[in-house]
């Protein structure tokens, strides 16, 4: 994933995203979420998992620009 492709990202997205914006695969993501080893924080809603970008961002040391 490119920088531009992780600065348009919505405010949440989805492991799927978050998993191909770290360089893993989608399995391995939701493996390291069932044991609380993911390195990003995700939000469940109900059995919907979601990941916020601005999290994301941190562990991948992306600065948004200023707005």
């Amino acid at each position: 994933m490119t920088l531009d492709e992780l600065l348009a990202l919505p405010p949440t997205v989805n492991v799927a995203t978050a998993a191909r914006a770290l360089g893993i695969g989608v399995h391995k993501a939701y493996s390291l979420i069932r044991v609380g080893a993911f390195p990003v924080q995700t939000l469940t809603l109900g059995s919907t998992v979601r990941v916020p970008a601005a999290a994301l961002w941190r562990v991948l040391e992306v600065t948004p620009p200023a707005q």
